[in-house]
């Protein structure tokens, strides 16, 4: 009866306790602008192709960019690791959420034993008529227990592990962008690399015609020897630029490779040859940067953590407070094999509550709070910081954007431009009107350009890769959940 009277004010407690102690998380407000300040110039390109966030790597109309990018997406090691990260949360989930609930087992044990009549029990024993030195025991149990949760510390803690799970799943969310964008951005410097190399080589290859004419022209006589040496020097400059372009492009064709989860060298054969660079496509669905909260998942991240942060001081706090436990015990015990064991004079069974209060530990419980605290200020510096990045790295992609593909508009007129000059200068120079050191001149300068060119043009759609990324592109905010 006592028991009973004790157990029954736990167990409403347990069931109407609907507040759990320690603030509610609320997520903060960060103030953002309505528009990005770059937005209006990227609104006004024309581009020959459009991209949509989800899959914006099609837009850039490149097919074997397209299959590279699914096959980072299903082979890449860096996001086979998120995807393990998002199971052990969930482990943890599973974990914080079953200490809610009661927990059973079963026992059962059966034993038998040789008494020593050399010890004090045992002499007692032996004098007494009938002594049997081997002894049996049988015991069958099923035992329960339940902390009561009446404070709300292991709600606080379920809370706690449900952010660290949702955050887990947007990180994988988050690597499998990066993934994306890294394996477009390595596909598109490449693509750069070769166009480099491929005016290098023409540059090469126009520099040594150059060199046979001079020196056609020295064997006559009609050109100086200084010509000649001047032509080779020029050859040379031009010839040295071409290791260089090649060591680039065999870095980024092998880091392409580790992002595809395979050894460096596999894709290299399949990625010969010069093709164009890919155009930056038009893109829509920017948004404004308040859609950053929900669009980018490193933000997501940042702010699931600061809600578990928000919840592990309410699991501090509940420390102050007692816990309830209540354990049960009901089985059967018997010395006697013989179908004793379930018989009624074999049950037993005993209930258990318990009680366990922190008194005189305040001290400790007053640091673990203040480290809650703690962290959950950092959290949230850390999230407002992520958002001023996450603003910031949309802006200098979309500046990056636009003042690229200025740039290469502005060097394709010099391009056309200087190289009518130089045929001019090298049909002048053959009819003896010039020097040569002035298609010298116009040859480097021309070369400049188009290799400047082609950098523009790979910077500008890298730059539409960032903002891509920049933006969260690449997936749907509901599929996290």
């Amino acid at each position: 009866m006592c028991s009973a009277r004790l157990l029954a004010p736990l167990l409403s407690a347990a069931v109407v306790a609907g507040c759990a102690v320690g603030p509610d998380y609320h997520a903060p407000d960060v103030p953002l602008s309505e528009r990005y300040l770059g937005q209006p110039q990227v609104e006004q390109r024309r581009a020959a192709s459009t991209a949509e966030l989800v899959n914006w790597w099609e837009g850039f109309g490149d097919p074997q960019l397209t299959r590279l990018v699914s096959v980072a997406l299903d082979q890449n090691l860096d996001l086979a690791q998120a995807t393990a990260r998002v199971a052990q949360a969930r482990a943890g989930l599973g974990a914080a959420t079953a200490a809610l609930l009661p927990s059973a087992g079963v026992s059962a044990q059966a034993a038998r034993s040789y008494q020593s009549i050399e010890t004090p029990l045992g002499r007692l024993q032996s004098a007494t008529q009938g002594f049997d030195r081997y002894g049996n025991s049988y015991e069958a149990n099923l035992g329960a227990s339940w902390e009561l949760d009446v404070f709300g510390g292991l709600r606080r803690g379920r809370e706690a592990a449900l952010a660290d799970y949702r955050a887990s799943e947007a990180g994988a969310m988050a690597t499998r962008l990066a993934v994306a964008a890294q394996t477009a951005d390595l596909y598109i410097t490449i693509r750069g690399l070769q166009a480099r190399l491929a005016i290098a080589t023409r540059q090469a290859e126009t520099q040594q015609k150059l060199v046979s004419t001079v020196g056609l022209l020295y064997g006559k006589g009609l050109a100086a020897e200084l010509e000649v040496r001047q032509a080779e020097g020029a050859l040379a400059e031009v010839q040295a630029t071409i290791p260089v372009l090649e060591a680039g492009l065999d870095a980024a064709l092998n880091a392409l490779d580790v992002m595809l989860g395979v050894p460096p060298g596999t894709y290299r054969a399949e990625l010969q040859g010069v093709r164009d660079i890919p155009a930056a496509p038009e893109i829509t669905g920017s948004g404004s940067p308040a859609d950053l909260l929900r669009r980018r998942p490193d933000l997501v991240v940042a702010e699931r953590r600061l809600a578990a942060a928000k919840a592990r001081i309410g699991v501090a706090i509940a420390e102050y407070y007692p816990k309830f436990s209540l354990v049960a015990l009901l089985g059967s015990a018997t010395t006697v094999a013989s179908g004793n064991l379930f018989s009624a004079g074999a049950s037993q069974a005993a209930g258990v509550a318990g009680l366990r209060w922190r008194l005189f530990d305040f001290g400790r419980i007053n640091a673990q709070i203040e480290l809650a605290q703690g962290q959950e200020a950092e959290s949230l510096a850390a999230y407002r910081q992520a958002v001023l990045h996450a603003t910031e790295d949309v802006e200098n992609a979309f500046s990056a954007l636009v003042k690229r593909e200025n740039q290469a508009q502005t060097l394709a007129r010099g391009e056309a431009s200087l190289s009518q000059a130089r045929d001019a200068s090298f049909a002048a120079y053959q009819k003896g009107v010039v020097r040569l050191i002035e298609v010298l001149h116009a040859d480097e300068r021309l070369l400049q350009t188009s290799d400047a060119r082609a950098q523009a043009r790979t910077e500008s759609a890298r730059a539409a890769v960032a903002a891509f990324k920049a933006l969260g592109g690449g997936w749907q905010p509901h599929a996290a959940g």
